[in-house]
């Protein structure tokens, strides 16, 4: 495996400025401090959700407006997939999740790992460079959780497991009962780079398993069914999602973004107590605004937009305190600072919100969360780096969030093995803004949850399939009155013009046949390859 090669990229950066000579663009300093890494990595938040990417959004986000203000705002970024698990594996790992044939999400004790122990990963890359490396919140890559006599929970048939102990439950439940609480997890993220770990396995209010994991273990089992008349929780249109489940007595699910921000708080001070001489790589992947929509108590109310904005106001505050943090330890002139989403806004709160409080979280794009439509991707991707970023820049580079890991590379110098980060490209000529009249990608590819696909080269678009990929559009009531025809019904595919039709409804796979074709050779040949990167296109 190749490893952290010192100052590489920082010479050569500033090497480039000088040649180059592009504009007033401050250079990366050619010392050995390493810059401090957080990235925060909202859940379904939208496009439209966002003020300084919607001047008509009905929810305040001051700290995320004032962190574009500060630094550069991508308006054409992509998450890898169109829903969770696939994309935080991407992130994770640079590489697009259908080359490793998996669909769906995790749930509950769903394992195993995703990533395979050899596999480079983004954090143990910044661990080889010298970074100490922390996660806090949402996994959701797969965990296998160890069983009661053996083996590992995802494995076990749950039809012959007796029920007797929770009469009540559903079949769902069932694996979660296997678990040896007492064993550590094999595959969990300390496993695959991160020194430390405090969060949960999947989604942390939905899915089933209701327990804080710290490390490899689960401190507080959980001991007793998830009542929700009992505990209290929300009754409205955004909180259905919350299944019943085994809960942990000291599992508040109205209060775990507060928790996720009270341990990344700690792990900032405790990194500037006892590991300063390092720097740090932050990863807080947050469970806002995941459905359910479980605003903490100071938070209810505190919009005109129901219990979904005021799920996003909470998400904008929990920024705003980490940023502060950064500030009141000294650390926020050598971190960068990344916020963006795992996909875009989930159907329930994209219907409700538009039509009880004008709101739309996947403005100005057609679809939204599992749609391979820009509705389901175009995702929210702020950069702040004091000293290095142009603040208030804003950026039109199609990037995508399997490039934070390539980019990290290159900012600290570490030589990428070509076998891994197969999907990932460098954004750092984009970030000192050295990128003006050329692209950073050859092309971006899309997929859903179904493994659906498609690939955008400059303002072409190809879809390889007839309708969202994602969502079905007729067989879904609440979605009834946004289905629109197909224009081409005999086409195998789509092809869209996003510069002449960015809504997506004129589709071209006819009229600009040999685009098409180009297109789907493309798509083809990357399949083909296993990777975008490192390849002559």
């Amino acid at each position: 495996m190749s490893g952290f090669v010192m100052n590489k990229t920082f010479f050569s950066v500033v090497l480039t400025v000088f040649i180059v000579g592009l504009r007033n663009v401050p250079s990366v300093a050619d010392d050995a401090v390493l810059p401090n890494i957080l990235l925060i990595l909202a859940d379904d938040l939208g496009y439209g959700d966002v003020g300084c990417y919607n001047p008509t959004s009905k929810v305040p986000t001051p700290h995320i407006d004032q962190l574009a203000a500060e630094g550069l705002r991508f308006t054409d970024a992509h998450s890898p997939s169109t829903v969770c698990t696939p994309t935080r594996y991407s992130i994770l790992t640079g590489q697009m999740a259908f080359r490793i044939n998996y669909r769906g999400v995790f749930t509950g004790v769903g394992g195993p790992c995703l990533i395979k122990e050899d596999q480079l990963t983004l954090p143990q890359m910044l661990r080889e460079c010298g970074y100490s490396t922390g996660l806090i919140g949402k996994w959701h890559v797969g965990m296998s959780f160890p069983a009661i006599g053996g083996g590992f929970a995802h494995e076990r048939d749950v039809k012959n497991i007796p029920d007797g102990s929770f009469p009540k439950s559903p079949q769902s439940v069932a694996k979660v009962k296997c678990v040896d609480f007492s064993q550590p997890i094999p595959d969990g993220p300390t496993n695959r780079g991160f020194d430390y770990f405090f969060g949960t396995a999947c989604c942390p209010t939905t899915d089933w398993l209701y327990a804080w994991i710290e490390g490899d273990r689960i401190p507080h089992p959980p001991t007793k069914l998830l009542d929700r008349k009992a505990a209290g929780l929300p009754d409205h249109v955004y909180s259905k999602d919350n299944r019943i489940g085994l809960l942990a007595e000291n599992f508040d699910l109205e209060e775990v973004d507060m928790v996720f921000l009270e341990k990344s708080i700690a792990f900032l001070e405790n990194h500037v107590n006892n590991q300063s001489d390092q720097p740090f790589f932050l990863f807080h992947s947050a469970q806002a605004v995941h459905l359910p929509s479980f605003p903490a108590d100071a938070f209810k109310g505190k919009t005109n937009a129901g219990p979904h904005g005021d799920f996003i106001f909470e998400l904008d505050y929990i920024i705003g305190e980490l940023l502060k943090s950064l500030d009141r330890l000294g650390l926020a002139e050598n971190t960068i600072v990344l916020v963006t989403s795992d996909n875009g806004p989930e159907v329930t709160s994209v219907v409700h919100m538009r039509r009880d409080h004008d709101h739309d979280g996947a403005h100005p794009w057609r679809g939204m969360k599992r749609d391979n439509w820009e509705g389901g991707h175009r995702v929210p991707f702020i950069v702040r780096w004091p000293g290095r970023i142009t603040p208030g820049r804003t950026s039109e580079q199609t990037v995508c969030l399997t490039d934070i890991m390539a980019t990290c590379a290159s900012i600290t110098g570490y030589d990428l093995p070509r076998k891994s980060a197969e999907d990932s490209f460098d954004m750092l000529p984009s970030l000192l803004g050295l990128d003006e009249g050329h692209s950073i990608r050859p092309f971006t590819l899309h997929q859903t949850m179904s493994l659906a696909l498609g690939i955008r080269r400059g303002k072409w678009k190809y879809l390889d399939h007839l309708g969202s990929g994602g969502n079905r559009y007729t067989g879904r009531k609440e979605l009834q009155s946004f289905f629109v025809p197909e224009s081409v019904p005999d086409a195998s595919g789509q092809l869209f013009d996003l510069d002449a039709d960015p809504g997506e409804t004129q589709n071209l796979f006819f009229e600009r046949q040999q685009v098409t074709k180009e297109l789907q050779r493309l798509l083809e040949r990357t399949k083909s390859a296993g990777r975008s990167r490192s390849v002559s296109w």
